[in-house]
């Protein structure tokens, strides 16, 4: 029996591993976010900088008007092991992911809630995206590898890759039916969704419309698997 979840709440997972320099940024386009049915659960993976106490800081701070879980992991279990924590704990009927070190246009999660209302055949839906560089959010690069409609299918088939992870909503039911990423493909872990997602049938489409903000950093999780760092910059 699959887990009875909250008619139009949104779960936004974030995951966290030293991010105390962008954390703050991150949950301030949160809380600007027109649509306002939301939680947020954020998985703090064992950070060793101040992640955690800049997170205690900015709720105290903004007092939100939707529920944040703080969960601080007692030891780093990577990617894959963080976020499906949070999926575990979500509660929403559509699940949101963001990463700790970008930033969501306002109306992200409305616009996506909206698609998914509105396409009952569609499982999961991401958006295109802006890169931006050094703090700079006004010179952004829009993402030219993002792709839409039968292109997706298409593109994975082929082993391609074409929607940003971090945008991605998806309807909560998907995780309980065929869960999260895998530890078995390390780096690779939002590929390897997209297309078990695929596999099982789930439609997938992309809103052709920059709604995300993608921050380009030396730190970035990317960085440790692409040689120029560009897996969503360009």
């Amino acid at each position: 029996m699959l887990f009875n979840r909250q008619k139009g709440l949104v779960s936004i997972v974030i995951t966290c591993y030293n991010v105390a320099s962008f954390i703050e940024e991150c949950l301030d386009g949160i809380f600007d976010q027109s649509y306002e049915n939301i939680e947020v659960i954020i998985i703090d993976d064992f950070s060793n900088d101040p992640t955690k106490r800049k997170i205690k800081k900015w709720i105290k701070k903004n007092n939100p008007s939707f529920p944040i879980d703080l969960i601080t992991l007692p030891r780093n279990v990577g990617f894959a092991g963080a976020i499906n924590i949070g999926y575990i704990l979500s509660k929403g009927e559509y699940i949101a992911v963001h990463d700790a070190d970008d930033i969501s246009h306002k109306d992200r999660i409305q616009k996506q809630v909206k698609f998914l209302e509105e396409k009952p055949e569609v499982g999961l839906v991401g958006t295109t995206y802006a890169a931006f560089q050094n703090g700079n959010i006004e010179e952004q690069q829009i993402a030219t590898w993002i792709r839409y409609g039968e292109d997706i299918k298409k593109t994975y088939g082929k082993g391609g890759h074409c929607v940003c992870h971090g945008t991605i909503m998806f309807r909560g039911e998907i995780f309980d039916r065929i869960g999260g990423p895998t530890r078995r493909i390390k780096g690779a872990e939002d590929y390897e969704f997209i297309a078990n997602c695929i596999n099982a049938g789930i439609e997938i489409s992309n809103i052709p419309e920059v709604l995300y903000y993608y921050r380009a950093h030396p730190n970035q999780r990317s960085r440790q698997f692409y040689s120029r760092g560009e897996k969503k910059d360009v």
